[in-house]
């Protein structure tokens, strides 16, 4: 919800990838200066610059070096956004689900629907921003005129659903640390998928990153079973509750592995099929943008939202009232959304926007170091607001597990051999951020 960037198979809370693979380019700028550097001029060029008689060394010295500071600042406040909303996603969720009466629960469809009514408004937004107030026309030639290509966007729309509606089970059912661990197994099941369906090849220093994810993953998984173990034993006559948080244990974890299994699946159906060059007639035709993209994937999210929420009417759940017949009330639409669960619907809509702005203007470090420090924030946080306990094995297979994620797409230190900078394309249809 992965989360999620939709356009973008990367983790997001949600997200999605249906922009072109970026060329390799130098340092993004800042979208809020105009200011542009001069590092690429010849020679003559630069004794020009640094003549006496041109009068503008100090000019154009203070604009370089203003354009740099404001893109590191900039890069440092996507960096801050990235690990707010990540960590904050999954704190607020486990707040408004964890020890809360079944009776005063929100429907986790109900929230997948507004939080998708809410990407469809900010996309349309944001589309009509960047054709220049030509929206209309825009949803025209995308979506009336290509209907076979919008369509196709049924089948990942499907597949994001799923993945968010199963994100709130596993948290519902995981202590935020646990979560935040064990959904980075998505970079796994991405490739193994990618090998599968795009013969995708990897470099054997990735595969060892992987190897090492998985056993990460194993490390956390165990210690978290060991530690339900010994509960068990050393309070008999809680047995029945253990048993119910063991089963709690078995069924968010089952949860995060369809997750992750889901991203890894619509990740690489947009890269086979929707990055395809677009013809009509014949004729090349620009690629469908970003935003529209998220048009079309809320509309169709809303859509199957709205068929579960009639499919599923008679079971949404009861509350604590009664009826005319004396029968508790089925929970209506919106039932239990509280002031939480709207901050949850604000953080996941913007949070498809936000990996959109990561993915244009910063790199694969960049995301390494969100993902990290999410996750160390997410286990500060939460050993303080819901008293969670860590063992060292969660600490060391978190640990494998971060290393990994970030060598996987970026080489080693120049200090312990490491060399190039790794393709950014490849961890973009690796990892979504929904």
């Amino acid at each position: 919800t992965a989360p999620h960037d939709f356009n973008n198979p990367k983790p997001k809370l949600f997200q999605m990838d249906n922009e072109e693979a970026p060329v390799p380019r130098p340092l993004p700028q800042n979208p809020l200066s105009s200011s542009t550097n001069s590092t690429n001029m010849g020679s003559d060029d630069t004794n020009k610059i640094i003549s006496p008689k041109s009068g503008g060394v100090g000019t154009t010295t203070a604009a370089g070096v203003g354009g740099a500071k404001k893109d590191a600042a900039f890069r440092l406040f996507l960096l801050f956004m990235m690990t707010a909303q990540n960590s904050s996603v999954v704190l607020v969720t486990r707040y408004t689900r964890a020890g809360i009466d079944p009776t005063n629960l929100y429907v986790i469809n109900d929230l997948v629907m507004i939080t998708e009514i809410g990407k469809l408004v900010m996309a349309a937004a944001l589309e009509h921003n960047t054709t220049n107030g030509q929206l209309i026309r825009s949803i025209r030639e995308n979506i009336f005129e290509r209907p076979l290509d919008f369509l196709r966007i049924l089948i990942p729309s499907l597949l994001y659903l799923v993945q968010n509606s199963v994100m709130y089970i596993a948290i519902s059912n995981l202590t935020a640390p646990m979560f935040q661990v064990t959904y980075q197994c998505k970079l796994l099941t991405t490739a193994i998928v990618s090998v599968v369906m795009l013969q995708r090849r990897y470099s054997a220093k990735q595969w060892l990153c992987l190897t090492a994810l998985g056993m990460g993953v194993a490390i956390v998984v165990l210690g978290a079973r060991d530690d339900s173990s010994n509960k068990d034993d050393a309070k008999d006559e809680d047995n029945e509750e253990n048993a119910a948080n063991a089963q709690n244990l078995f069924v968010g974890l089952m949860a995060v592995t369809v997750a992750c299994l889901c991203s890894a699946f619509a990740g690489v159906y947009f890269e086979k099929v929707l990055k395809r060059p677009t013809n009509d007639g014949g004729q090349a035709r620009a690629p469908v943008s970003m935003w529209m993209r998220n048009v079309q994937m809320a509309f169709f999210s809303i859509l199957i939202a709205l068929i579960n929420m009639w499919r599923d009417s008679a079971n949404r759940g009861f509350t604590d009232e009664l009826n005319e017949s004396g029968e508790p009330m089925v929970k209506p639409f919106l039932h239990g959304f509280t002031g939480w669960a709207w901050v949850i619907v604000a953080l996941q809509a913007g949070g498809g926007m936000l990996v959109a702005a990561v993915i244009k203007y910063a790199d694969n470090v960049l995301k390494g170091m969100a993902t990290g420090v999410s996750v160390a924030t997410g286990t500060f946080a939460s050993t303080f607001l819901f008293g969670t306990t860590l063992s060292m094995q969660f600490g060391i297979g978190a640990g494998m597990i971060l290393v990994s994620v970030y060598l996987f797409s970026n080489d080693l230190p120049a200090a312990c051999g490491g060399g190039k900078k790794a393709k950014n394309d490849e961890m973009k249809a690796l990892v979504l951020p929904k």
